[in-house]
């Protein structure tokens, strides 16, 4: 008896399931939410770069603007004046923080007020020529502490007759005021930076990161449990892009459980099946002793029935020796013969019962006797009694009153070099649906009972033969299959065979 064997899931350790791949994918590293927020930092602190370094010019520009402009108002009321007393120059200089202060009216130059400090003039800034990239560029060295000693800055000042104001400033009074503004610029573009990094972050994890993890989430519960249809996401309703991701993750999920589901069945099939052919085998061994003991009477009835009933019991016993050949890679190769088709369509005919029209269902056989093809008359026979079989089956549950006809009709066609057989029914036909996945494994027609194997194998025969099954659509009444099939192989046939089926190829 076949043993028996219990397939358990592998067991995987800490490392190896989905939660710790996650817990190793991110194990020292810095999550998207991270990433994001530190990139947004940044980005808006480089904008606020761009922003600064003009604003740093224009600062400078008007601090000097501002203190000629004391000067100038200073140097226009006392220019009357030869001199001044050394009170009002200290004044004056405090109160512009200059250190020295000049007015000149066309040729004329008249000295307002001066320290008596000593003068190292190494900038002198024309604020009438003063371009923008040059107000950048003093405005960086200042603030960068790499410009020192005095700057001699020169400007107009409003007056009827018109003159200019030259004034002469220490080097680290600008600079102390320039870092000073910087150091406040630089705290609001953090506050700003933070604030807006702070809004993105939570309008794209919104947005984004959430959806995101959800189908994470989702893909990793259903890795632990695919065969679990309560772990299929459900579609948020999103009419974007992630939206449109849920839609076909929801569906690859429904269609990998489906797989699983049915890969369990065939596993539960094939298992059942190994157990049903090992009694099965005890049992036809068994009627064909009995037979070979009825055989010996000389009741000719039964001379000429048993052989009969012993050749189809012979079939049996080699179906149930094949009968687990599905579940292998491909059917055994056929062993083409010549045969004749009306001999096998009478074969079928007589295994269905069909001969005595005892079904009510008649089986008309339009084939000429001579008619001969070279192909494995087992899997011929198993292909004609598959589809005959069905006709019966879809014709005997939709029988009703006795005037609806119910008849099988096979006749066949040489079309060039192939030979075509039709078979067809005058059953309730094959539903629309149904006819998509016609020749797969476990694709019924919908009829009870059945397994969805006889199609699939009858395919799997014919393509084997170098030929092709397929279903008539345009058939209105019943169903109509046509099998075409090599009418002359000859040498290109022997070796289409030998390519399909390998010399080592084990049988089914």
């Amino acid at each position: 008896m076949t043993s028996e064997t219990e397939v358990t899931p592998k067991k995987l350790n800490s490392d190896e399931s989905p939660k710790g791949k996650r817990r190793k994918l991110f194990r020292g590293g810095m999550g998207l939410s991270g990433k994001l927020l530190v990139l947004t930092i940044l980005f808006v602190m480089l904008s606020e770069v761009l922003i600064f370094v003009p604003s740093i010019a224009n600062y400078r520009n008007t601090w000097l603007r501002d203190r000629l402009a004391v000067g100038g108002v200073a140097a226009t009321l006392l220019s009357e004046s030869e001199t001044l007393s050394p009170q009002v120059q200290h004044e004056l200089l405090e109160a512009t923080g200059a250190q020295a202060i000049s007015l000149a009216v066309g040729e004329r130059r008249n000295l307002i007020a001066m320290d008596s400090s000593q003068m190292n003039i190494t900038k002198t800034i024309d604020m009438t020529r003063d371009s923008p990239w040059d107000a950048i560029g003093c405005s960086l060295q200042f603030l960068t502490g790499t410009r020192t000693g005095q700057i001699r800055v020169i400007g107009d000042i409003d007056m009827r007759s018109g003159g200019r104001v030259d004034m002469v400033f220490p080097a680290s009074l600008l600079r102390d005021d320039l870092q000073k503004y910087a150091l406040n610029i630089l705290q609001l573009s953090l506050i700003i930076s933070c604030l807006t990094a702070a809004l993105v972050y939570l309008s794209i994890r919104s947005l984004l990161l959430r959806p995101l993890q959800r189908l994470t989430g989702s893909m990793m519960r259903f890795a632990e449990s695919p065969e679990n249809a309560r772990e299929i996401i459900k579609p948020s309703g999103r009419s974007d892009e992630l939206g449109e991701a849920e839609i076909q993750l929801q569906s690859m999920q429904k269609s990998l459980n489906q797989t699983l589901n049915q890969q369990r069945r065939m596993a539960a099939l094939g298992l059942a099946v190994s157990k049903i052919n090992h009694d099965m085998r005890n049992l036809l061994a068994s009627a064909q002793l009995f037979l070979e003991r009825l055989e010996m009477l000389p009741d000719p009835t039964v001379q000429r029935v048993a052989p009969k009933i012993l050749a189809t019991l012979d079939r049996a016993a080699s179906y149930t020796s094949a009968v687990l050949s599905y579940g292998k890679v491909q059917e055994a190769a056929p062993e083409l013969r010549v045969i004749r088709l009306a001999s096998v369509l009478r074969d079928v005919e007589e295994v269905l019962g069909l001969s005595s029209y005892s079904k009510g269902i008649e089986m008309h056989v339009n084939v000429p006797e001579t008619q001969e093809l070279e192909a494995d008359p087992e899997q011929i026979f198993r292909v004609l009694l598959n589809l005959c079989r069905n006709s019966v089956q879809a014709m005997e549950a939709s029988k009703g009153a006795s005037e609806v006809v119910c008849r099988i009709e096979i006749h066949s066609e040489v079309e060039e070099d192939m030979l075509s057989i039709y078979v067809s029914d005058t059953g309730p036909g094959i539903p629309a649906k149904a006819q998509e996945g016609l020749f797969k494994a476990f694709q019924t027609s919908g009829k009870v009972g059945g397994t969805g194997l006889g199609l699939a194998i009858a395919a799997e025969i014919v393509v084997a033969h170098g030929g092709k099954i397929t279903l008539d659509k345009d058939v209105t009444t019943g169903a109509c299959f046509k099998i075409q099939l090599p009418h002359k192989h000859g040498v290109q046939a022997a070796e289409k065979v030998t390519r399909l089926f390998p010399a080592d190829s084990s049988k089914g």
